[in-house]
């Protein structure tokens, strides 16, 4: 890909483990389950290793389990999700800032509940767009959650980076509906994953943080 062709018009982010750092979500959910948070942390990551979903986690511990069920549960005990500034990576909010200063449109998407989005945007974080799969009916890697991540993007598919930590979530699935690509070292599957070999779906660039991306995606003179 040449230095014309990487042209990047609008930045795409994932949200779990890529702006929010999800150790205290997924704490609540060990701690709403009845089991060690150790314990549901290592399923959790033999699950998604192995290519499994966060809804299919909660079938080793709850055969049957309905996640929205037990959100609408959790929300009527007091303990429904939350998010704040803490719960943030600290290279978030300066990334974006610059990026926004660069010129570049800044969109958010990731597999999360609605609440999660209207969560994050009490954040009144520098960004243009705030979507979930639960606002879309659709969640990654299926193609029509890239259909809605295009669509809210006033940008064409080859102008659009999606930055994200899952290897096949977001790097292969973006990477099929046209987008560019930037593969984060960050989070359980980001270390997995991080000496992944190139393929013809290999991301645009590989970065171990947020701050790189400024640098990486700047308007080059013409």
């Amino acid at each position: 890909m040449t230095g014309a062709d990487r042209r990047i018009a609008a930045v795409v982010f994932d949200i779990g483990e890529t702006l929010r750092d999800d150790t205290g979500e997924f704490g609540a959910w060990a701690d709403w389950l009845g089991v060690p948070r150790h314990t549901f942390s290592a399923v959790l990551g033999a699950v998604r290793a192995g290519g499994g979903s966060t809804n299919d986690v909660f079938q080793y511990f709850q055969p049957g389990f309905d996640l929205e069920e037990q959100r609408r549960l959790r929300a009527a005990a007091g303990i429904d999700e939350q998010m704040g500034e803490a719960d943030l990576y600290p290279d978030v909010r300066p990334a974006l800032t610059q990026l926004r200063r660069l010129g570049l449109w800044i969109g958010v998407t990731g597999n999360q509940s609605g609440h999660c989005a209207d969560l994050l945007r009490r954040l009144e974080l520098p960004v243009d767009a705030i979507h979930t799969s639960g606002d879309w009916g659709a969640e990654k890697p299926s193609p029509q959650f890239f259909d809605h991540v295009t669509a809210m993007t006033p940008h064409p598919p080859p102008t659009i980076l999606y930055v994200g930590d899952h290897w096949i979530h977001d790097v292969l699935a973006a990477s099929a509906a046209g987008l560019q690509t930037a593969f984060l070292r960050r989070g359980p599957w980001g270390y997995l994953r991080a000496a992944e070999p190139s393929t013809d779906r290999a991301p645009t660039f590989r970065i171990h943080g947020l701050a790189e991306l400024p640098d990486l995606v700047r308007p080059q003179p013409s």
